[in-house]
């Protein structure tokens, strides 16, 4: 799966990343690398946490079935 990912240098020097995608997923980091390290593991954090939910809520038929597919 791919996001896109804007890079931002904020006012103190320091990158910024967001993903429009996944409304307040923001990270930061001292180079560009390391901006992108944190928000990839912000993004990956995000969707764990929505499958989690997911998974967890009531099942509104007794049919109900999970399945992973890969995008």
């Amino acid at each position: 799966m791919g996001l896109t990912v804007i890079l931002e240098q904020g006012e103190d020097g320091q990158g910024i990343a967001s993903c429009p995608s996944l409304p307040g997923r923001h990270s930061q980091g001292k180079t560009e690398a390391e901006v992108l390290a944190n928000i990839r593991e912000a993004i990956a954090a995000c969707l764990l946490t929505l499958n989690d939910t997911a998974r967890r809520e009531p099942a509104k038929s007794s049919k109900r079935r999970f399945f992973e597919v890969l995008v």
